[in-house]
């Protein structure tokens, strides 16, 4: 049974970073492919990353490649998301989740959502 918890977030001046946390207490995430999404207040929920069950594959949004990085340690039965020079629209609440089939990048193809980690940054 997969039972995600995110961590990490937190507030965040203009140009800093965080490091999120996804770990399954069910110690199954080692097989599944995983994915990161963000929903700010007032919008949809949209893809931010997602990377394979090996973490040789990683796929980001257009918008976030080059500063958001996912990263995964199955040993550890986690997955991370590295996000480097954070922008006042990067503040949203963060999910990870199972990818179970589908387009890796709509949030219907997942499952097992998280109760996500606010992050705020700060202008």
């Amino acid at each position: 049974q997969v039972q995600l918890a995110e961590s990490g977030g937190g507030l965040v001046q203009h140009g800093g970073s965080l490091r999120l946390s996804c770990q399954d207490s069910g110690r199954t995430l080692s097989t599944y492919t995983m994915g990161w999404f963000r929903q700010a207040l007032g919008k949809e929920r949209e893809y931010v990353a997602s990377i394979s069950w090996s973490g040789d594959y990683r796929h980001y949004a257009d918008s976030l490649k080059g500063r958001f990085t996912i990263s995964r340690a199955n040993a550890k039965n986690t997955v991370y998301l590295q996000m480097n020079s954070l922008q006042p629209e990067d503040t949203a609440r963060y999910y990870c989740a199972v990818l179970v089939g589908g387009n890796r990048v709509e949030r219907a193809s997942y499952d097992y959502w998280g109760q996500g980690t606010q992050v705020t940054v700060s202008s």
